[in-house]
């Protein structure tokens, strides 16, 4: 089993070279073909207002959307030339609100790659859209930190375990990379409740897939999961972590914290969630 499909959301943002970059180093990696998909949303203009608008600013407007298709597109083919994909990658560009275009797209696909939203950055449409993403494509989605990632991802790999259904379906949409890493490390935190060696028995499933897997648990820790998970992919050297996503609410995530937001937030790998 391979990834044979990606495809790869390409915007005007900061944020979007180093995507493409993941993007592209994953996709030659498993000769996959890559898509990049560039969303042209419409502006969001009422209709008693549209009346009122001449028309040279709708013309600046439309000119404007196609001065970010352009750029995108640009962006996306330097990446693929440099990556040397080239013959097995096409770019898009589709009309409509950016959630629903990339759901639709990425389920014909095997692996769709965002860009993490950038903090000091005032556009939490992107983090929601990185939310909702995961939580209505039916895809795995691998986030890549808006700080960068490792010149080769996916060879040193750290998966989040809790034994939920959340994590096994982590595990089951990441098989196809976990299979080609060096190394995987499975860690269980505070993991009451799933037997007396947490982690054996998925890294044990893994093996029996040729994955070269081990199994580690942390107890007895006073910070946040999230927190034990990122300063473990420090120590370890991990480049890519794959993990579940929202076993609880993403309400209540955002009310009362938890690691999925948590890591979404302070990323410093590309990290791979399926919900």
């Amino acid at each position: 089993m391979s990834l044979k499909d990606i495809l790869v959301h390409v915007d005007s943002s900061r944020e979007a070279p180093t995507t493409l970059a993941a993007a592209c180093a994953l996709a030659r990696d498993s000769d996959a073909h890559l898509t990049g998909l560039t969303v042209d949303r419409p502006p969001e203009i009422p209709g008693y207002a549209a009346i009122e608008i001449p028309a040279s600013a709708l013309e600046i407007i439309q000119a404007q959307r196609k001065q970010a298709a352009d750029k995108a597109r640009e962006m996306f083919d330097k990446a693929v030339a440099a990556a040397g994909i080239t013959d097995r990658s096409r770019w898009a560009l589709a009309k409509g609100m950016p959630l629903e275009t990339l759901s639709l797209r990425a389920r014909y696909t095997d692996l769709v790659v965002v860009s993490q939203s950038d903090p000091e950055q005032e556009h939490a449409s992107a983090e929601d859209l990185v939310d909702d993403l995961i939580l209505v494509s039916g895809r795995p989605v691998l986030v890549v930190p808006y700080i960068g990632a490792p010149d080769r991802i996916g060879k040193k790999i750290l998966v989040a375990w809790n034994a939920s259904r959340e994590a096994a379906r982590a595990v089951a949409d990441a098989m196809p990379i976990l299979e080609s890493a060096e190394s995987v490390e499975v860690i269980a935190v505070e993991p009451n409740g799933i037997g007396d060696a947490p982690g054996a028995d998925i890294a044990e499933h893994l093996a029996r897939h040729g994955v070269n897997a081990t199994a580690s648990k942390t107890t007895g820790l006073d910070i946040e999961v999230g927190d034990v998970l990122l300063n473990h992919i420090a120590d370890s050297g991990a480049d890519m972590m794959v993990m579940g996503a929202y076993g609880h609410s993403r309400m209540r995530e955002l009310v009362l914290g938890g690691a999925t937001r948590h890591i979404l937030q302070h990323m410093t790998v590309p990290v791979l969630l399926s919900h």
